[in-house]
């Protein structure tokens, strides 16, 4: 008995249907083509959402009234997290010590970012040194404060009991001065001088043409100035800023007719505004000056506002 083989038809393979390449997002085409890997933008992605996060924290603690043990902790878990201050950067210094400023900047309860007082660090800075006029303090995160130092310039020289120092425009102590290595800066005498170093410029700003002459300037009694010249005559002005300027204008007018400075007179006297009082060894005479524009001859005409030249032998004119 023979078996009867059935042949079946043979099965072709199927074929997989072909999906379509996934689409690419636009975020996804510009994160590519970042120059930071996906794994540096998963981390930057967390610290700044922890830094929100933290920051919400803290804001909502503070509103609530939370102990400031419940803010710290969540400040110092901010930090663990990373934003822990390691690197502070300093700008703006021209005199003063990098070393100085780190060490203020530094000088915190904690490093961690959230609780770093930014307030505090600038007024410890200002409160530090005459030379810090203003200081600004920011962070970057994650672990960066930025602290740029404004310094004050120097202004002047003050002398005061034979100590000579440095001083801002306003009157602020800089530091001591070497009297062997003195700067090129006007120098005030005298307690207080300091404090007048702005009302002295102006008074020197009247009378330009003997700006470059003036070597010294003394404050006198705490009220008025007595001006020191190269070439070692002295000027006493009156009290009060316009009674001053326009003693010092009128002696720069009587100088450029006829010098006075460089010829052998020790000093001059303007306190009273209406005379000037010139010394000068052996030499007793008097001149009235009715124009600014005539010799110091000798004009003896009338005027409405007379100058009076007093030439007189004796030492330099006296204080007070």
């Amino acid at each position: 008995m023979s078996a009867t083989i059935k042949r079946g038809t043979a099965r072709r393979p199927v074929q997989p249907k072909r999906r379509p390449p996934p689409k690419v997002s636009t975020i996804d085409r510009v994160i590519a083509m970042l120059p930071v890997s996906e794994a540096t933008l998963r981390r930057i992605a967390t610290w700044t959402i922890m830094g929100v996060v933290g920051a919400v924290g803290l804001a909502t603690a503070s509103y609530f009234g939370v102990p400031g043990a419940v803010g710290s902790a969540l400040g110092e878990a901010i930090g663990e997290a990373g934003f822990r201050v390691t690197n502070i950067q300093i700008t703006g210094l021209n005199r003063m010590d990098h070393n100085v400023i780190y060490k203020i900047a530094a000088n915190q309860p904690s490093m961690a970012m959230p609780l770093v007082s930014l307030e505090k660090i600038r007024q410890d800075l200002v409160a530090h040194s005459g030379w810090i006029e203003d200081a600004h303090v920011s962070r970057r995160l994650p672990d960066t404060l930025i602290v740029h130092v404004v310094e004050r310039e120097p202004s002047a020289i003050w002398q005061k009991d034979g100590q000579l120092a440095l001083i801002a425009a306003n009157g602020t102590w800089l530091e001591p001065v070497d009297p062997q290595a003195m700067p090129d800066l006007p120098l005030v005498i005298g307690a207080h001088a300091n404090e007048q170093e702005a009302a002295y410029r102006q008074l020197l700003d009247v009378a330009p043409a003997l700006r470059g002459q003036v070597k010294a300037a003394t404050w006198v009694g705490n009220r008025r100035w007595t001006l020191t010249f190269e070439t070692g005559e002295t000027l006493a002005l009156p009290e009060g800023d316009v009674a001053a300027g326009k003693a010092l204008v009128k002696f720069a007018e009587l100088d450029g007719v006829k010098p006075l400075l460089g010829k052998g007179w020790l000093g001059f006297d303007m306190r009273d505004p209406t005379r000037l009082v010139a010394r000068k060894p052996g030499t007793v005479t008097n001149r009235a000056i009715t124009d600014p524009a005539a010799p110091l001859a000798g004009a003896t005409g009338a005027a409405t506002q007379p100058v009076r030249i007093e030439a007189k032998q004796s030492g330099p004119a006296g204080e007070g």
